[in-house]
């Protein structure tokens, strides 16, 4: 029944031979690994407004240059990361960059970084579009939560079909945002150049402002900047295109800096023209769509694709946080379920992880997306950092040919995003300083991961050094509850391997009860030797594990091993193991640590 629910929800298993097939072109690859960065102009013009707005409405005017920065660092980190593409054409992005020109612990703290904002990308986007949602509907604002869970879901299911399926379907709604926000912008400034719009709405550029300070312009240059998360992700998710791949991937970035660019200019420029003010209940996109348009079908078409693109925005953590995870994993840095390919061919626990803890971030802030964007943006924006640095460090030791260019662009890009990471942690530190604890975690906990893949390695690894000693008989342990066909058929099982060395033992906690087993037993099984322990507490597992010890340490004198052998019943259907007790799995799990005891389960199936 499992099987033929994961079947209809994942689809048929796909042959290894058709992973070429899952590789995407530019067009698709545009729509999956450029979401993020696309919606996201649906709330970093907003995020601008929020800190603006605390100096008035006329100071919604520094909007504009705030814009033009915002900009001339998109331009730096697009043609830096261009460079990363050809230079690391193997996929990792900022980990790979700064793994191997600043060191691995740099590369760690980018790969963590990266890896909570990933997590955070979905949730942040699912509660994005989900306030969309509830823009246009009013009535479903109480159940904000419900339904960023249902869309991440969602989302999951659709992700672990294959990545050439998700992103045909997500093609679609990602077109029709670029087109409906295009739409508007042309429309608006329709209405702008022949004079419908009413200019009075807005404060002239340059008009005077009362408490102004570059700190609070900075805060919201900073605050913008976060339009610019997901740029990094064509850079982690170069092994999904088809070949040429870095060549794709370049052109993919190019065509996606180009259209942010445009739509985050027109969004910004819109807003400050309308007068535009953020507000919790309404987006800034939908309220410049009803000044240009009214509530009729245009408002409706525009707010339904911001909403789709928001939350299929998470799709470009779905493809890139598989990718990063299978390069940490690699390095055995996160735990090597991460390689694993799933059915169809993608990497699915990476997926099924990422959805998993979405969800619980969406919970834990209430899919409230004001709190989680200073945690998602300062997440990127420290890979960001790095990145560049790494490339400044890669340009002054290798100096290639034509390489001083290629060096202003990354120091121009290290300087603003460091700047950026800086006023995030300053001005948002009651938002962001969590990542002051969960990053010396991760990096911990990488570090200790990778330590015990090497000491596997050392111990499993043959040397001269570590030889085995030769078994030279075995001891052989039946724990028994009674005489039935299940113990009959694990004895027969035992006997095959070492008649002359089997124990069968049977903790009673009656006297009576006692002597009565031992006398059936004597005519049932006269060839094996019954062991009778007796429990005082009504306890299976102490004087059992007690019989054991003994037996391990004379066994071990003589090289021997000891063999417990848990005869276990299988009922017809699975819904019966809730009626019967479970004492074979609590003696296997007070066992399974033992150094030198080897447990072993002799199955007997019921046929109804």
């Amino acid at each position: 029944m499992i099987s033929s629910i994961k079947r209809v929800l994942i689809g048929k298993p796909l042959k290894s031979t058709e992973l070429g097939e899952q590789k995407l072109n530019k067009a698709k690859a545009l729509a999956i690994l450029s979401s993020d960065a696309l919606s996201s102009v649906a709330y970093g013009p907003e995020q601008i407004l929020i800190v603006l707005a605390t100096l008035g409405v006329l100071a919604y005017w520094y909007s504009l240059p705030i814009a033009l920065g915002v900009l001339i660092l998109l331009v730096a980190l697009i043609l830096s990361y261009r460079q990363i593409i050809f230079a690391y054409p193997h996929g990792g992005g900022a980990y790979v960059v700064s793994k191997s020109n600043l060191g691995i612990n740099s590369g760690l703290i980018a790969g963590g970084s990266l890896l909570v904002d990933y997590i955070l990308t979905v949730a942040v986007s699912v509660s994005a579009g989900t306030d969309a949602i509830t823009s246009a509907f009013p009535a479903l604002h109480p159940f904000n939560v419900e339904i960023a869970v249902i869309f991440v879901v969602l989302l999951t299911i659709l992700n672990l079909r294959g990545v050439t399926e998700s992103a045909s379907i997500l093609a679609y709604p990602v077109y029709l945002f670029v087109l409906a926000l295009f739409i508007l912008i042309a429309v608006s400034i329709y209405h702008i150049v022949t004079g419908q719009a009413t200019p009075a709405l807005h404060t002239e550029m340059g008009t005077p402002v009362a408490g102004v300070s570059l700190f609070i312009l900075l805060k919201a240059f900073a605050s913008g900047c976060s339009a610019l998360t997901g740029v990094e992700a064509i850079s982690n998710a170069i092994p999904n295109f088809k070949d040429p791949a870095p060549k794709n991937a370049a052109k993919t970035l190019l065509m996606m800096g180009g259209l942010l660019a445009v739509l985050f200019t027109g969004i910004v420029f819109l807003a400050y023209f309308y007068g535009i003010s953020p507000s919790a209940e309404v987006t800034v996109v939908s309220q410049i769509a009803e000044e240009t348009f009214g509530r009729n079908f245009m408002y409706f078409f525009i707010q339904g694709t911001t909403a789709l693109i928001l939350i299929l925005a998470a799709n470009t953590g779905y493809s890139a946080f598989p990718l990063l995870a299978v390069n940490l994993a690699k390095d055995k840095f996160i735990p090597r379920m991460f390689l694993a390919r799933g059915d169809r061919l993608g990497y699915s626990n990476g997926i099924i992880i990422l959805g998993a803890a979405s969800i619980i971030l969406i919970f834990a802030f209430q899919a409230q997306t004001e709190h989680l964007i200073p945690l998602y943006a300062v997440g990127v924006f420290i890979p960001f950092t790095l990145s560049q640095t790494g490339m400044i460090v890669k340009w002054i030791k290798e100096k290639p040919q034509g390489w001083v260019p290629k060096l202003i662009i990354n120091s121009i890009g290290a300087i603003i995003s460091f700047i950026v990471t800086m006023m995030f942690f300053i001005t948002k530190f009651e938002q962001v300083w969590s990542i002051f604890i969960f990053l010396p975690i991760i990096i911990f906990a990488f570090h200790r991961i990778r330590k015990h893949y090497r000491d596997v390695g050392d111990q499993l690894r043959f040397t001269n050094h570590h030889e085995l000693k030769a078994i030279n008989g075995n001891v052989m342990i039946v724990p028994v509850a009674g005489m039935t066909r299940v113990v009959e058929n694990s004895l027969n099982y035992a006997k095959a391997f070492s008649p002359d060395q089997l124990y069968a033992v049977y903790v009673s906690f009656d006297r009576e009860d006692e002597k009565a087993f031992e006398e059936k037993w004597k005519k049932w099984q006269p060839d094996v030797r019954l062991v009778t322990l007796h429990s005082q507490y009504r306890s299976v597992i102490h004087p059992l594990m007690k019989f054991i010890d003994i037996v391990e340490h004379k066994a071990s004198e003589s090289n021997y091993q000891v063999t417990v052998i848990i005869p276990q019943f299988i009922p017809k259907k699975t819904w019966h193991n809730i009626l019967h007790n479970q004492s074979g799995i609590l003696i296997r799990s007070s066992l399974l640590f033992r150094r030198n005891v080897v447990v072993s389960t002799v199955p007997y199936h019921l046929k109804k």
